[in-house]
């Protein structure tokens, strides 16, 4: 029996180009997609380290009935392996004795990507703010 070499000889240059661009439409499809998931995904994890940095504060407040001497404190949400390579936290203005504000503020990559959201402020009211262009219903 005799083989024919052409059915063996494998994808033609079309058959190539045309998986080629599909992958391509796809990816131009997915990329922002996938983009837009990171951005949530680290605003979510930063609103988490928010949370952590308040309940630090409820605590300095419940031991010193006061909130002014007290200062950012270390924990591991704000490390470069959690959320401290995507957002800077800081209080916007010092503690007082009765209020403080505690605020992420997106650096690197998420500065560009979480325009919709900006810098997240928590106070000791539990007030969320936000200084982007979205809603507190789509950034908290």
């Amino acid at each position: 029996m005799r083989c024919d070499r052409r059915s063996n000889a494998g994808f033609s240059l079309i058959e190539v180009m045309i998986v080629v661009a599909i992958i391509a439409i796809l990816a131009r499809i997915a990329y922002p997609a996938y983009t837009n998931y990171l951005a949530r995904t680290n605003r979510a994890a930063a609103e988490g380290c928010l949370s952590q940095v308040s309940n630090y504060m409820e605590r300095y407040y419940t031991t010193n009935l006061s909130y002014s001497a007290a200062t950012l404190p270390a924990l591991d949400c704000k490390s470069a392996a959690q959320t401290g390579a995507n957002y800077s936290y800081s209080f916007p203005s010092p503690a007082t004795s009765t209020a403080y504000s505690v605020q992420a503020a997106p650096i690197n990559a998420q500065l560009t990507r979480d325009t919709l959201c900006g810098t997240l402020t928590l106070d000791q009211t539990g007030k969320r703010t936000y200084s982007g262009t979205g809603t507190v219903a789509q950034c908290w």
